[in-house]
This record gives C-alpha cells, sequence and structure tokens, in this order.
C-alpha cells in the first residue's frame, strides 16, 4: 500500500522544465493590393487543386507518382519509424527492468584422506527468480520523452505531407515544362517551314538574276538559326521526361506511354488564396517546424529532470533447491526454497562536475534554433506565396500583349514577303519580319507555359496537395516487412 501510493504520488507531479509556447510571428492581414485584383480572398480549396487545370492526364501521372514515387515511400516509413519510437518512449513509464532468469547447476567435490579409499561427493541445484525495478516519474523525465516522441510523430506525419505538396507540384510543374516546349517545338517547325520556303523562293529569284547574292545568303542565314533551336527544345522535352520518371519511379523511357498526346492546360479565371494567415495551418514545412520545436522543448524537461534523484521500486523473488542430502529438485517451488528483497532507492548524481547543465543549455540552444527556424520557415512561407501570386499576376497581364504581338507579327511577315515579291521592299524587312514573328511566337508560348507553371506554385505555397493521401505504407511494402519482423498492428495504424 504504502509503495503504491508513493507511486502515485510521485507520477502526479507536473514535469520540470519549460511548456511550449509557439512564438509569433508577424503576418500581413492581407496579400498585396496589387495581387487582390486577380485573385479571391476567400478559403482556397487546396483538395485535388491540380483538376482544376482539366487534364485526364496530368490526374493520371500524379495518381502514379502517389504510388511509385520512392521519397513518399520512405517518407511514410519515417511515419512507422517515429510511431515506433514513441512506443518505446511509452513504454519507460512502466517497470523499467522486468527479468526472469534461471539457472542450473552441477557441482562436484572430492575428498581425499590418508587412506586408499577417496568419496566423491556431488549435487545438482536449480534456481529461478525474477527481478523488477521500477524508476518512478517523479520530475516527469519520461513523460518529456513521450511528449517528444509524439511531437516527433507528429512531424514525421507533416514531413510526409510536405512530400505529397511538393511532390504534387513537381508532377505537375515538369508537365507544364513539357506541354509549353512542346509548343514552343511545334511553333519552331512551323517557322522553320516558312522560312525554308522563303529561302527557296530567294534562291530562284537569285539564280534568275532578279535577287542579289546578299538577301540569298541572309536568307539561309536565319533559316540555319531558327534550325538550331529545335534540337535544343527536343532535348529540354527529353531531359524533362526523365525527370519526371524519377519522380513516377519510372525508368526513362517508360513515361512516355503515360503522356500520349495533349496541350498546355488552361487555368481556371478565378482562383481562390484565402488570407496569409492560413498558412500556419495549410503549410506542412510550418506545421512540421513547430512540432521539431515542440519535441525539442521537451527534450529540454528531459535533460532538466537528471539534476534532480531518481527513485526506484526495486524488488527480486527467487526459488532455489539442490539434491543434496535429503532435499529433492522437487522442492523447488516449495516454501523453504523462497526468497525475496523488496525496497525503495534513489540515484542523484550530484557530483557531475557541471556535465547536466551543460547539457541543458545544449538542448536549450537547439530550442531556440528550433524556435527560430519555425519563424524563418513561416516568414519563407509568405514570401513565396507573394512571389507566385506576382508571378501569376504578372503573366496573365502579358498574355494579351503577348498574344496581339503574335498576331502583329505575322501580319508583317505575310506582307512584307508580298511587297518583296512585288518589288517594293528589300527582303531586310522580310528577314526582320521572319525573325521578329518566331520570337513573338517563342515568348508567347513560353509564357503560356509561366501562367500554368505560377498557378502550380501558387497552389504548392499554399501548401495544397497533402489532404488526399495518407497510406504511408503500401501493400507490396508491407507485406515485405511483414515476412522479416513481427510489426502487430503498428503497420495497420499507419494506414489509416
Amino acid at each position: 500500500m504504502a509503495a503504491g501510493a508513493l507511486a502515485v504520488t510521485l507520477a502526479a507531479c507536473a514535469p520540470v522544465g519549460p511548456d511550449f509556447v509557439r512564438p509569433d510571428v508577424p503576418l500581413n492581414p492581407d496579400w498585396l493590393d496589387a495581387e487582390l485584383e486577380a485573385f479571391d480572398s476567400d478559403a482556397a480549396d487546396l483538395t485535388e487543386w491540380w483538376k482544376t487545370l482539366e487534364d485526364p492526364v496530368l490526374d493520371n501521372l500524379i495518381e502514379t507518382a502517389y504510388r511509385q514515387n520512392n521519397a513518399l515511400k520512405i517518407a511514410g516509413l519515417r511515419v512507422l519509424e517515429s510511431q515506433a519510437r514513441l512506443g518505446i518512449a511509452t513504454g519507460n513509464r512502466y517497470p523499467q527492468v522486468q527479468v526472469l532468469a534461471g539457472d542450473a547447476s552441477a557441482i562436484g567435490t572430492s575428498d581425499s584422506g590418508s587412506g586408499s579409499n577417496t568419496r566423491d561427493q556431488s549435487l545438482n541445484q536449480f534456481n529461478l527468480g525474477a527481478t523488477l525495478s521500477w524508476e518512478m516519474d517523479f520530475w516527469g523525465r519520461f513523460r518529456r520523452g513521450i511528449e517528444a516522441a509524439d511531437a516527433g510523430l507528429l512531424a514525421s506525419i507533416a514531413d510526409y505531407d510536405d512530400v505529397l505538396v511538393l511532390l504534387t507540384a513537381q508532377v505537375a510543374d515538369i508537365y507544364a515544362i513539357i506541354r509549353a516546349t512542346e509548343e514552343q517545338l511545334k511553333l519552331a517547325r512551323e517557322s522553320v517551314a516558312i522560312q525554308q520556303r522563303s529561302y527557296d523562293i530567294v534562291q530562284v529569284l537569285y539564280r534568275n538574276g532578279d535577287s542579289s547574292e546578299l538577301d540569298a545568303l541572309q536568307a539561309q542565314t536565319l533559316l540555319l538559326s531558327t534550325q538550331t533551336v529545335v534540337p535544343d527544345l527536343e532535348a529540354t522535352i527529353v531531359q524533362s521526361k526523365n525527370a519526371l520518371g524519377v519522380l513516377l519511379g519510372m525508368a526513362p523511357g517508360e513515361v512516355n506511354a503515360l503522356l500520349a498526346e495533349g496541350a498546355l492546360p488552361s487555368v481556371p479565371e478565378s482562383i481562390a488564396v484565402g488570407l496569409p494567415a492560413n498558412l500556419l495551418r495549410q503549410r506542412p514545412d510550418v506545421r512540421k517546424a513547430e512540432l521539431q520545436a515542440l519535441a525539442q522543448n521537451a527534450l529540454v524537461g528531459v535533460a532538466e529532470a537528471n539534476l534532480y534523484p531518481s527513485f526506484s521500486l526495486n524488488g527480486t523473488l527467487g526459488f532455489s533447491s539442490t539434491d543434496f542430502d535429503d532435499n529433492v529438485l522437487d522442492d523447488l517451488f516449495g516454501g523453504d526454497s523462497v526468497s525475496y528483497v523488496a525496497g525503495v532507492s534513489f540515484i542523484w548524481p550530484f557530483f557531475n562536475y557541471d556535465r547536466i547543465r551543460n547539457n541543458i543549455r545544449v538542448e536549450d540552444a537547439r530550442l531556440q534554433q528550433a524556435l527560430i527556424a519555425y519563424q524563418e520557415t513561416v516568414i519563407q512561407a509568405a514570401g513565396e506565396t507573394e512571389n507566385a501570386l506576382t508571378s501569376h499576376a504578372t503573366a496573365l497581364k502579358q498574355d494579351r500583349i503577348l498574344r496581339e504581338g503574335v498576331e502583329a507579327a505575322r501580319r508583317s511577315a505575310d506582307l512584307s514577303m508580298v511587297r518583296y515579291q512585288e518589288g517594293f521592299a528589300d527582303y531586310q524587312r522580310v528577314l526582320n519580319a521572319q525573325q521578329s514573328l518566331f520570337g513573338q511566337q517563342q515568348r508567347y508560348a513560353a509564357n503560356r507555359g509561366e501562367i500554368v507553371r505560377s498557378l502550380i506554385a501558387i497552389y504548392r505555397s499554399l501548401g495544397g496537395g497533402w489532404q488526399t493521401n495518407r497510406q504511408y505504407v503500401d501493400d507490396e511494402t508491407r507485406q515485405q516487412m511483414e515476412e522479416r519482423t513481427n510489426w502487430g498492428g503498428l503497420i495497420d495504424n499507419a494506414r489509416q
């Protein structure tokens, strides 16, 4: 009864160490005024945000990445590892030493007298005992350890969510690069065809004496210059497909079957982005930074608890029997064979040469680093969102201007060629018009890709993409691990 009362009393004490307080981070109440014209401040719907692009090919790519991406699988396994670590920390609240030990011995002796007779003696001995030692959590060292492990588990989940956010955005971004580059390649080949026809016309005129060699050489120079762009664009597409294959966990070349034919998706007219304060709960990296600070805060308490004595309840129950003289081994569990020890002990390392104090200082310095890292993460998150919003608003404004520029350049190229053939203009105007058309088309196609990519950057900076998938361990991985190790129900819990 006394031991039980002592256990309850000790366990009820508040743990030492600081209680966690999330640091304040100054955030603007709204986005920049210039950006608000293009966006809606209503709460953003980040669940499956990529489906607003209405591209089935992109939908399939992201689903494939969720199933096969290796970085995501590793992040899921870290969640499983953190769950096991939490189990270790939780187990420290119960008797830390629970040992069952036993032995069987055969002992022989020889008693040689002065005569020629020798008398041998021998006995067999059995021992069986159980030892228990329970260090009470008087100063909250174990509770702080559980707090740190629990925060570590939640941080690993936030890290998994962050990998999902980045993976979704990276797949969509590379897909946009491929589609925009394919559009640029198509326009480049069309320009090559137009410039080839112009070169052929100038060559005919030159051979007939109606044009100078300079015109022919200038036409050839422009044609060759445009042709050199085609291999660069083709290489960009191949490299982008290879990068996409890595994200999908596929070998180079296998991703071609998933891409098929397609075009650059169109962005929705209205985009809801919410308010800056929403970043604190939407972005997994912000939550991860806060949870890491929380875990480190608990470790300060663990270190501080070492300043004080630790109290333990100890007990040993043993059975011993021999077959010496009238004893028999069957008496192992008899009343005369029982021995026990019970008591209370404490340990207080008071001569520690300031090692414990310095260890507390180490943990506290790490805590301050984690708090500052949290503040920096929030500030960077706000900055990334502001940049993405600005890029998207700017790209939308440039879209109309570039589209009109392409139309004007195309009309100019057509008229200059007609006037050249009719003898009302020199060939330099044709060259300038065709070169301008090619440049305007390339800039327009690149900007259309930037519109999509900046939209993707907005959703990534808002923390979109983690709300749809929480299967930390897939079926194949589960089977491999359970064939090696008894995981009990831990993997099932990790799949929820």
